[in-house]
This record gives C-alpha cells, sequence and structure tokens, in this order.
C-alpha cells in the first residue's frame, strides 16, 4: 500500500492540518540559518531540520481493557488502587522483554519497514507494561509522517496479539507516564551538524552561535513552547513519576554553562579563542574537554535538554503529533536567527570585524536568556519559586496555557516568519478550547457512570453481606462485631461520600455546559468539573481496599500491568 501524506487547506487559503504549518517553520528555520551559516561557510545552500522521536507507550491485554470502560473510553483509568509492586524495584526496566511482547515488536518492526519506518530500538521502559521504540532520525517532516503512521500501525498490530496499546500519556496513577521525546537538530547540506562542537575556530564559533540561538529562543517562547506540547492527557504527566515539569527550562550541563558563563562575563577584546583540537580555551579557563555526547541530566527532569548534539524535547506527550513542537521550535529558531543576523550586520555596518560582531552580540544574548538555564532538579518547590522569580511561564490550568498562542508576540513571530496567520492560530486556539472541554467532559461523564452503577451497588452489596452478618452475630452472646461494625461505617462514608460529590461534579458540568464561549467553557471544566475527579477517585480507591475482591467490579492494577 501506498500513504500518500496529504495537506489540507481551506478554500480562502487557510491551513487545516499540521503538515501545512511544519513545512512552513522548515521552510522558514532553512532561509534563517543558512544565512547565518553564511557567516562561516559561503558553501551552505541549504539546512535541513531533523527529529528523532522516541515512542513510549503501554500494553494491557485485551481482555482486561474489555472490562475498564474507563480504559476503553478515555485512554486511562479513572479509578484504581496502586499496586503493591509497581516500578519500585526497576525490575522490568532492566528485565528482559516478556516473550509475547517480543513477538508484538518483531511484527510491528516487520510492518514498519514494509512502510518505510526506519525503527532501530527497541525496550522495556521503567513502568510495567511499558516499553519503547525509536527509529533512525529523519528530516523532520519525513520524521513526523513515519510517527504518525506508526500509531496507527501499533492499535493494528497490538489487536492481532491480543493486546490494546495505550498511547495516553497517563493511564495508571501512581507510575511512569509515557511521553515521545523530539530530539531535534539542524545540519547542512555540507554535512555539518549545527548543534555539535567543531575542530576547527570557525566551526566552533558557529556552533555556539547556533546553541546560543536556541537558548535564547527557548526563552523568549517558554511558554509559547508549553502550550505546544499541552493537553488535557499530558497534563496528567507532566511534573509526575519521572516526566519533566510544566515549566519550560534548558539543561546545558556544567561544561556548555562554563563556556557560556566565561564567555558572558569576558570584557573588551578579552574574546573567546578556539583551538584546532575541539577543545574551548578562553581567558580564565585553561581547558575545557570535548564535550561529552552523554552529557545529560541523569534525574531526567529538564523538558528541554541539550544533550551533547541536538536538544531533547521531553515534554512532548506519547499521543502527540510531533509536527505541533517542532513549529514551535523551528519557528521560534528562524525568528532568532534572523534578529541575530540583523543585530551582527548592523555593527559589521558599523565597522566592527564579523567575529568581533558576532562575540558581541552573543555575548549579550547570553545574559539576556541565562534565567531559562536550569541544571537542577525540576521536581522541587524551589525550581518552582525560583522559576516564577525568574520571569519564566508557571501556569499549570491546560486552558490559560492555549492562550500562549494568542499572545502578541506570538503572533508577531509566526506571521514574520509566514507560518500561520493570525486567523489561523485564533481557530487553532479555540479548537483545543473545545477539544480539552469534550475530553473533561467525555471523563467526567465515564468516572459518574463507573461511580453511581459499579462503585455504590457493588460497595452496598459487600455492606450488606456485613450488616447481615453482625446482625447474625449479636444472636450469639459473647460475640463481638466491632470491627465489622467499624468497617460498615467506612463503606458507609466511602459511598456517601461519592454519592455526594458525583452529584456536585454532575452539577457543576450542567453549569459549565451553558457557557457558550469555548475559553469560559474550557476553563470552567478545568476549575470547576475536573476538580472532582480525583477527590471521588480517592474514594473509591480506598472501597477498593475494604470490599470484598470477589465482587469487585473491575479488574486491578495488580492484574492490568503484569502480563501473563
Amino acid at each position: 500500500t501506498l500513504y500518500i501524506p496529504t495537506v489540507f487547506i481551506a478554500y480562502t487559503g487557510e491551513a487545516l492540518d499540521y503538515k501545512v504549518p511544519l513545512l512552513r517553520s522548515i521552510t522558514a528555520v532553512n532561509k534563517a540559518a543558512t544565512e547565518v551559516c553564511r557567516y562561516f561557510d559561503k558553501n551552505v545552500q541549504r539546512v535541513v531540520s531533523y527529529l528523532g522521536w522516541e515512542q513510549e507507550y503501554f500494553l494491557v491485554d485485551e481482555s482486561l481493557w474489555a472490562v475498564r470502560p474507563d480504559l476503553m473510553l478515555t485512554g486511562r483509568t479513572l479509578m484504581g488502587h496502586e499496586s503493591a509492586k509497581n516500578q519500585q524495584l526497576e525490575d522490568h526496566y532492566f528485565g528482559a522483554i516478556p516473550t509475547r511482547v517480543m513477538a508484538f515488536m518483531k511484527d510491528l518492526e516487520y510492518e514498519c519497514l514494509k512502510l518505510g519506518i526506519p525503527v532501530k530500538t527497541r525496550h522495556n521502559e521503567v513502568a510495567p507494561n511499558q516499553f519503547e521504540l525509536a527509529p533512525v532520525y529523519e528530516e523532520a517532516n519525513l520524521a513526523n509522517d513515519h510517527n504518525q503512521l506508526l500509531m496507527t500501525v501499533m492499535d493494528k498490530i497490538a489487536r492481532r496479539h491480543r493486546f490494546r496499546v495505550l498511547l495516553h500519556e497517563k493511564p495508571f496513577k501512581g507510575i511512569n507516564g509515557s511521553g515521545k521525546h523530539n530530539n531535534w537538530s539542524l545540519g547542512t547540506d555540507t554535512g555539518v551538524n549545527l548543534f555539535g562542537p567543531g575542530k576547527t575556530a570557525s566551526e566552533n564559533l558557529q556552533f555556539i552561535a547556533f546553541l546560543v540561538n536556541a537558548i535564547s529562543a527557548v526563552y523568549k517562547f517558554n511558554g509559547l513552547l508549553k502550550a505546544s506540547i499541552m493537553s488535557a492527557t499530558n497534563a496528567h504527566r507532566l511534573g509526575a513519576n519521572e516526566a519533566p515539569p510544566a515549566i519550560i527550562s534548558t539543561f546545558l550541563g556544567t561544561q556548555v554553562s562554563a563556556v557560556l558563563d566565561k564567555l558572558a562575563a569576558s570584557k573588551g577584546d578579552d574574546a573567546i579563542r578556539f583551538d584546532a583540537k575541539n577543545v574551548f580555551k578562553m581567558s580564565g579557563i585553561s581547558h575545557i574537554p570535548t564535550l561529552l555526547l552523554d552529557n545529560t541530566d541523569r534525574n531526567r527532569t529538564s523538558p528541554f535538554a541539550f544533550t551533547g548534539n541536538r536538544f531533547e524535547f521531553r515534554a512532548v506527550g506519547s499521543s502527540d503529533n510531533c509536527a505541533e513542537a517542532m513549529i514551535v521550535l523551528n519557528t521560534a529558531m528562524a525568528y532568532e536567527l534572523t534578529e541575530f543576523r540583523k543585530k551582527v550586520d548592523a555593527k559589521i555596518e558599523a565597522g566592527m570585524k564579523k567575529e568581533k560582531a558576532i562575540y558581541e552580540v552573543l555575548k549579550q544574548m547570553i545574559k539576556a536568556c541565562k534565567a531559562v538555564r536550569f541544571d537542577g532538579n525540576g521536581y522541587s518547590d524551589e525550581w518552582k519559586a525560583e522559576a516564577k522569580k525568574r520571569g519564566l511561564d508557571c501556569e499549570t490550568s491546560t486552558p490559560l496555557i492555549f492562550e500562549r498562542y494568542l499572545d502578541k508576540a506570538t503572533l508577531e513571530m509566526f506571521g514574520l516568519m509566514g507560518v500561520f496567520t493570525d486567523v489561523e492560530l485564533e481557530a487553532r486556539t479555540e479548537v483545543k478550547w473545545e477539544t480539552y472541554t469534550k475530553k473533561i467532559q467525555i471523563e467526567g461523564r465515564v468516572l459518574g457512570d463507573l461511580a453511581m452503577n459499579h462503585i455504590v451497588p457493588i460497595a452496598s452489596k459487600y455492606e450488606a453481606l456485613l450488616l447481615d452478618k453482625v446482625y447474625k452475630m449479636s444472636q450469639i452472646p459473647g460475640l463481638n462485631a466491632s470491627a465489622d461494625i467499624a468497617l460498615i461505617k467506612k463503606i458507609q462514608y466511602h459511598t456517601a461520600e461519592i454519592q455526594r460529590l458525583t452529584g456536585e461534579m454532575i452539577d457543576a458540568r450542567k453549569k459549565a455546559n451553558k457557557i457558550e464561549q469555548m475559553r469560559e467553557k474550557a476553563i470552567a471544566y478545568h476549575d470547576t468539573v475536573s476538580v472532582f475527579f480525583d477527590e471521588i477517585r480517592r474514594h473509591i480507591d480506598k472501597l477498593e481496599e475494604i470490599v470484598d475482591d470477589q465482587m469487585w467490579p473491575l479488574p486491578k492494577y495488580r492484574e492490568l500491568l503484569f502480563l501473563r
């Protein structure tokens, strides 16, 4: 079968998909980066945006999936007490791939290669039933096509092996969620990786120039980058169990950070000197060793990490279309490179030598964007406070995060780079609000149905059995039924709370549904409806610990998470 990627454009010319703006962003970054490359090599005619995605996913038995309405309808478990054993021993990550899963993986890889998807790696991930595959790096447009196709093929092959593949970012509470790390780099048609250190003075200055421009782009548009990966599903994952926090920062590592800090602190003509052995020599630093390829944060908390010769955007969710993140990255980079070239050209026209002009502009940029650089623990409360102090976007409400697409700076950037018109951005943001609302609405309905039609009746039935037992015990002198009475009171409390909270959630949903504006409706669903989910779940999970296992109506985590 020949698959031909298609573009969707309105009669009036607006882009209706991700393909058109992705191609536009690739064109924009190619043009801007090529012009900057010519400071260093006049032979560069083209710069290519590369993407290497890592697809994480869960597999569950189809038979168990079929009797979990929440998994079927929302992609995640809306209830379920944590399994006594989950990922705490990390034995799944370091263990052998289960036989059934290996058969699925081989079948999937065969189908992928028939379709031209160059899958390369396969392995277990940290959580039970969690796995990952990744391809050879490709040009961003082709890589995105292949990832979209892969997600469809995965579902088809999983069913063949009596599995269901879960691409939800957080299908199970208390264990790792699934991401789709986007490894992004730029390369010239002369074979140079622009994010890789070189062996000559010119190559290393070029490396520093592109590195600093990327960091500056992330700093200026950190809120927009967060909006590009935010969704109702990814919001559950970010900041929990090894996922990066919902604050966009860059990790550079000690070596690169030292180079940039020294460059920013240098004065006058004390310019940075590059030797020809792939090392940096600067005033005050006698020797900085060759940058290690494995120069990454070991606790994996940085959402945007420099890993030696590329940037790894880890905040992208498992079910995401890579194109959205790539569109923002490419466009922001193109915009920043364009501004950089204007400033350098202005200094050259004023009589400054080219290298000196580049150095001076980079120095200013390094100082200006230092706030986005963070090499510490992204999970800590201290970092949240520090990030806010630094002026980074710390918003956590998904509907409000979407508004970054409508910021004046965003509209200007996309407009100047020719990637999105104002109308296209307004329409897409409206769709995001509507999609968010519908997903929370569906989850609320499923949770209400399961709570009232499955959990409460079963808990009440078990409660009735205990009441009957207590009554019969009371007929026999000397028997103490206090433990059973305490258990009955617990069940009664939790069922009453489930009924009360579910009723309040339904009322909040009805009230939110009367709101006509999509933005306000999405905010209402976030602020007044979704807030009930965790509280209802807490009471259900407490009942799961109490109610007779044979009576409990849903497969438990210990059954879902360990393949047989």
